[in-house]
């Protein structure tokens, strides 16, 4: 499992002109799942996102979690996240998970994130989206289940 966590001003994602999630300060994430991830690996990720300290305190040092500053989460499927690029111009994306189980992970993923109290916004899953945002920093974190 993969997630980009950007701290973000505000975010939001549209589909087909309708905004369907957003969220005014926090994380966006974008999120893939490869073969063979599972439930452990969202609950570890969850955890570690909700723990996460990349907001600045008042002496301007990135201790602050992401409850502490009463922020929120804009949650994105994206299984680009597993593209390989080795070969050729054009990305292949076999290593990403297959549609039902990515679907079912990255549910079970949000809940996690919801049971740590945060308020979850999310696109489709599968959808056609658009997601703007304000990266805050910019700070940008790469989490890998795999490197646990």
């Amino acid at each position: 499992m993969r997630v980009i966590i950007q701290r973000t001003q505000a975010a939001q994602v549209t589909i087909d002109g309708e905004v369907v999630g957003a969220i005014d300060h926090g994380f966006t994430l974008l999120v893939g799942f490869t073969h063979g991830d599972d439930q452990t690996d969202c609950d570890y990720c969850a955890r570690k996102i909700a723990n996460m300290r990349i907001f600045e305190d008042e002496e301007g040092k990135t201790n602050l979690s992401l409850k502490e500053v009463g922020g929120a989460i804009l949650s994105i499927s994206q299984f680009t996240l597993y593209a390989a690029t080795k070969k050729g111009n054009r990305p292949g994306f076999t290593q990403a998970a297959d549609p039902d189980l990515a679907t079912e992970l990255y549910d079970y993923f949000n809940q996690c994130l919801r049971d740590y109290g945060y308020q979850v916004e999310t696109g489709q899953f599968g959808a056609d989206m658009q997601v703007s945002l304000v990266n805050d920093g910019p700070m940008t974190i790469i989490l890998d289940s795999v490197d646990r």
